[in-house]
């Protein structure tokens, strides 16, 4: 079965083209000035004729899309009227879906969202602290991101776990440039790190994570910055690039001076926090997994955040660390801890491809029928 998953970012396009269950062929293109111009021209390098469907990456899909969904000519409005909600992303990830529309309508295409897989959160998580109003009429609420990523790492961990994804509890620690934890309870996301915009939780890149509100207030009043400022500033200029001049984690981890110093402290800190919080949510945790760029790649992060967790049960064994091994735990400790590379292309084409077989098994059903 041919497939193509699509990320259609602000600034760049990536395109992932599988055969079956394996990616053959990987295209990315960036600075991109004219989207529809560059998709056109990645695309004359693939066989378009020959592929049974295509995966798009999408973002956001509010209170509506909470699980991968085909999208066609009747319901292409009700997603583009979500583009308030990421107005950073939604739109450059609809513009593909609609130049499909367009160009190649008989392929079927599915939209597989970021916060899908948070839609299992209970109310007591999603819902923020402020006058009821704003939820019913404004959609604020915590929506989670990174979803894709902490989905296959809950496949990847339940399988080295020998246990159904149904059975299995998780702390998945997606880091990397942008960062999220995620606490799994029987399979589904229960709580996660990042919110109603990928803002909230942990310290990463160029983003403060979670801050005082009132900051903003007095930015604002205090300080004379613009409401284009402040989010600027939060996105941009904050995270580890404003503790301490870098984004780049293998730069803080070759410098000795004390602004890298703070700033590693208080970003180890954070994931810290959000672990341990998600322990006291969890009945039990059956593992703790790590992700991402820095996940994947830092056992000196890795090891910061683990040390001195043996009151928990979570016994680190160091060295399978340094080495990078994929098991990271001692067999004796109650929490495994497993180093897992995640790939979100690969989850997303295989969200789609349920979606299009269930499609096609549903004609078979309505055909006999008749």
């Amino acid at each position: 079965m041919r497939s193509l998953v699509i990320n259609s970012g602000s600034s760049s396009i990536k395109l992932s083209v599988f055969e079956d269950e394996k990616c053959v062929l990987h295209l990315l293109k960036e600075e991109v000035e004219d989207h529809a111009l560059v998709l056109r021209s990645l695309l004359e390098r693939i066989e378009t004729k020959r592929l049974e469907f295509v995966a798009h990456r999408v973002v956001h899909g509010g209170s509506r899309f909470i699980k991968p969904t085909r999208i066609d000519k009747y319901n292409i409005e009700e997603l583009k009227a979500l583009h308030f909600l990421a107005p950073l992303h939604n739109p450059y990830n609809v513009a593909a879906i609609e130049y499909f529309l367009k160009h190649h309508s008989s392929i079927p295409q599915v939209a597989v969202f970021d916060t899908a897989f948070h839609a299992t959160m209970p109310k007591e998580a999603y819902t923020y602290a402020i006058e009821s109003k704003f939820l019913e009429e404004a959609h604020i609420r915590r929506y989670g991101f990174h979803g894709s990523s902490h989905s296959y790492l809950l496949k990847r961990a339940a399988e080295m776990l020998e246990k159904s994804p149904k059975e299995t509890n998780l702390i998945t620690l997606h880091l990397g440039n942008g960062a999220s934890a995620c606490a799994i309870s029987k399979g589904k996301s229960i709580d996660t790190s990042m919110g109603f915009t990928p803002l909230e939780g942990l310290v990463m890149g160029s983003r403060s994570g979670d801050i005082d509100p009132g900051i903003v207030f007095y930015m604002q009043k205090e300080l004379g910055m613009s409401v284009d400022e402040v989010e600027d500033t939060l996105n941009k200029h904050s995270g580890l690039r404003g503790l301490c001049g870098t984004n780049d984690m293998r730069e803080i981890l070759c410098r000795d001076d004390e602004a890298v110093k703070t700033a590693f402290a208080i970003y180890i800190r954070r994931i810290k926090k959000y672990i341990g919080a998600y322990m006291a949510l969890l009945e039990e945790v059956d593992a703790i997994v790590f992700s991402g760029g820095v996940g994947e790649h830092a056992p000196k992060v890795r090891e910061a955040v683990l040390e001195g967790m043996e009151k928990f049960g979570i016994l680190p064994d160091f060295e399978a660390n340094a080495r990078g091994d994929a098991i990271i735990s001692q067999k004796r400790g109650r929490i495994k801890l497993f180093v897992i590379a995640t790939d979100e292309e690969k989850e997303i084409m295989q969200s789609a491809k349920e979606v299009v077989l269930s499609k096609s098994k549903e004609r078979m059903r309505n055909d006999y029928r008749v």
